[in-house]
């Protein structure tokens, strides 16, 4: 099997360079990054941390890898956690991918090396050498929010699919019939996920599919608010953008104030994710929220019970319509009320 050593001398670098880029480190050049991988790769070379992992002591630590900590989500997320964990005995140890499979893989083998009891992770679109090995390995592991194919890992995430329907069934009864959606990359299942629900929720309320209306984002602010240009600048532009995440949200609302648009009488405006901040825009955005803090609680009592050997089944939770003023409903605007868009 191949070592550390086999890496430099194939890269041509010091075993210490190897350690550097191993470890994500800035201090590594593009090119030599690059040359290093290529080395990894070739020789199938496989850092210990999951073998190391593999353990009869306990350090009362678990670690959490989430997808970007600037998403309101996953900070509330990560609280819910810490504060399930604390009541459980343990501490919690955080790393923020940043939605970068090298990134993520970082901090697994930086915490797998630390030599946490379990780990709690959002993966990546990618199914990395790393994370496979961690499966094949036996290290305590559960998934958050998002599932990865051929991976048998319990995942403990929200479902959705209701709710997008609710809320299209809302709008709908509202009148509206152009609605848009933008939705996230189709290689993380929440993409998908949310990009089917919501073409099964246009053909159950009898509006058509239209492929103009369907935009591609990558959770980000700036993608939101591209995609937002975009659909506004349509010959016959959407009564409403339905963003699929809350940073989108806040993206193409950014593009629609940058416009002098008003909400919602020139365009409406919906989130998948619900935010505290959401109750303070004028009008109040309706949006979808997701049971965050039930999510952090099954996720931790998911891992501790990997963690004691004991089988784990899947966690599948409801999110929900939370009915606000910014797709024209009825009430007076700026009301921060909310209810639920169940008739």
């Amino acid at each position: 099997m191949a070592g550390v050593k086999d890496v430099a001398r194939l890269a041509g670098v010091s075993v210490a360079t190897v350690s550097r880029v191993l470890n994500d480190s800035a201090s590594v050049t593009d090119a030599t990054r690059a040359r290093v991988l290529a080395a990894v790769d070739e020789l199938g070379y496989r850092p210990n941390a999951v073998a190391r992992s593999l353990r009869t002591d306990t350090t009362r630590t678990i670690g959490l890898v989430i997808g970007d900590i600037l998403n309101p989500f996953f900070t509330e997320l990560a609280r819910a956690i810490e504060d399930q964990a604390r009541a459980s005995g343990y501490s919690v140890v955080i790393g923020n991918a940043d939605e970068r499979p090298e990134r993520q893989d970082h901090y697994v083998r930086t915490l797998l090396e630390q030599r946490v009891d379990g780990l709690l992770l959002c993966p990546t679109a990618e199914i990395t050498p790393l994370v496979r090995d961690v499966v094949s390995g036996g290290a305590p592991l559960v998934f958050l929010d998002r599932t990865l194919p051929g991976l048998d890992v319990p995942t403990v995430r929200a479902d959705g699919a209701a709710a997008i329907g609710e809320l299209v069934l809302h709008l709908a009864r509202l009148g509206h019939r152009r609605i848009a959606f933008v939705s996230g990359p189709a290689l993380l299942s929440t993409g998908r996920e949310r990009t089917e629900a919501f073409k099964a929720a246009l053909e159950a309320a009898g509006l058509p599919v239209r492929p103009e209306y369907l935009e591609a984002g990558d959770f980000q602010a700036a993608s939101g608010r591209a995609a937002a240009a975009r659909l506004l600048d349509l010959p016959e532009p959407p009564e409403v953008i339905f963003a699929g995440d809350n940073l989108m949200a806040l993206g193409a609302l950014d593009e629609i104030r940058a416009r002098r648009l008003r909400i919602p009488a020139d365009v409406g405006i919906a989130s998948y994710d619900d935010v505290p901040w959401f109750t303070h825009v004028d009008p109040p955005v309706t949006a979808i929220g997701q049971p965050v803090q039930e999510l952090g609680r099954r996720a931790v009592r998911a891992l501790l019970e990997r963690i004691d050997g004991r089988p784990v089944e899947p966690a599948v939770l409801d999110a929900r319509l939370v009915v606000r003023r910014s797709c024209g409903e009825p009430g007076d605007e700026g009301n921060g009320s909310e209810g639920s868009g169940r008739p």
